[in-house]
């Protein structure tokens, strides 16, 4: 039976098996926003009644224009990485428009999203 031995290499346990440690990750899609494109995500980065993905993806793209990793904003922001990987390009190469909700492939829903049934308000 193989004893194996990790060792801690910047804060990341190294196994023998994964050599060394990861390269630092920097995304190749830089931002830099105009001052228009700034004062539009700024409001709706500040604006509560906006549903919720539309602060966030605001926030995510202020982040990433300060210089900040994408590991940086996914911790600030508590959401995974793929996910601030993933409106950073999007920004990049639609700009504001690129964080506007697209239409989603496959059968439309059945019902509206917060529609309950019928006889739901009476046992309530």
């Amino acid at each position: 039976m193989a004893t194996y031995y990790c060792q801690e290499f910047a804060g990341r346990l190294l196994f023998p098996a994964e050599g060394i440690a990861e390269m630092p990750r920097h995304s190749p899609f830089t931002i830099r926003l105009s001052r228009q494109e700034r004062e539009i995500l700024e409001r709706r980065s500040r604006k509560y009644t906006s549903p919720y993905f539309e602060v966030l993806r605001a926030k995510i793209i202020l982040f990433a224009a300060e210089g900040r990793s994408n590991d940086e904003i996914a911790t600030a922001l508590s959401i995974g990485r793929d996910v601030v990987s993933l409106w950073r390009k999007r920004f990049f190469h639609l700009r504001i428009p690129g964080l506007n909700e697209h239409p989603r492939p496959g059968r439309p829903r059945a019902f509206p999203p917060r529609a309950g049934r019928a006889d739901q308000g009476s046992r309530l």
